[in-house]
């Protein structure tokens, strides 16, 4: 365990999320490669990272839903692999591609993962009503959720996360196929949130959300951070999105498209 890691323990206040030298391997490729990372309590933590850098993976072992190679992981002092039932109730997660049981209303799927969490029908019935308004998913209540669009889905699978009001909230790609009013409805939820003691962790590649939404952001590319702080200290005097492009390379000239040039 780190120092860093000790030290917050010491004064009672342990990042939400800790890891330390977390490593995935499949077959020969080196998915993740020793990642060590600490999200603060209470901030706004921005993900990001080329495809296949090792975002969603190093976010599904964090989380319990893919075990390690090697390595450990901590939210909120508590130890993910050791205690998997109590770290798990800190958390809210939004998988990238979540399955869902899509053949509940969304009503059903948000009342459901409440029950399942162990809460009182009438405080999840009252939270539900809330989550589908905050959404604007009250008139699809009894929609069934295969039959929503991409947009919609990825709403009632926010809202499950929800349900329970878990201290971390874990999101990956939550914006993507989202209209513009539901992300931006979406985004003061968040905000609310974490202004309320809550901590977000977000995995995109749009750096202008990423850089207008986060207070923090750690850049990741062939399973490595590359780069973590607050959103001011990894851009430094850049944009975010310059700064990305300059730690993970691959930007090409081009050099070789004369023929697609109109004059």
């Amino acid at each position: 365990m780190s120092n860093s890691f000790e030290q917050a323990k010491d004064t009672g206040l342990p990042p939400a999320l800790s890891i330390r030298g977390l490593t995935k391997h499949f077959g020969n490729k080196v998915a993740v490669d020793g990642i060590d990372l600490d999200v603060p309590a209470g901030s706004f933590y921005g993900l990001v990272g080329p495809n296949g850098a090792g975002k969603t993976t190093s976010l599904s072992m964090a989380t319990g839903l893919l075990r390690p190679d090697a390595g450990q992981v901590w939210v909120h002092g508590v130890d993910v692999w050791s205690h998997p039932l109590e770290s798990k109730r800190l958390m809210g997660l939004l998988p990238d591609g979540v399955r869902l049981f899509d053949r509940l209303s969304g009503e059903q799927l948000v009342s459901y993962a409440g029950l399942l969490r162990g809460m009182d029908k009438d405080t999840v019935t009252a939270r539900v009503k809330d989550l589908l308004s905050a959404l604007d998913l009250s008139k699809d209540a009894g929609t069934l959720v295969v039959d929503y669009s991409a947009g919609m889905t990825k709403k009632i699978a926010l809202a499950a996360a929800l349900i329970h009001a878990p201290k971390l909230l874990v999101l990956d790609e939550p914006f993507e196929s989202v209209d513009p009013v539901s992300a931006a409805n979406i985004r003061d939820i968040l905000h609310d949130y974490v202004n309320t003691g809550g901590t977000v962790i977000v995995s995109s590649h749009v750096m202008d959300l990423v850089q207008r939404m986060c207070d923090h952001v750690a850049v990741i590319a062939g399973g490595r951070v590359l780069a973590a702080g607050t959103v001011d200290e990894v851009r430094g005097s850049q944009s975010l999105e310059e700064k990305f492009v300059d730690l993970v390379g691959g930007r090409k000239e081009n050099t070789g498209l004369s023929w697609l040039r109109n004059s």
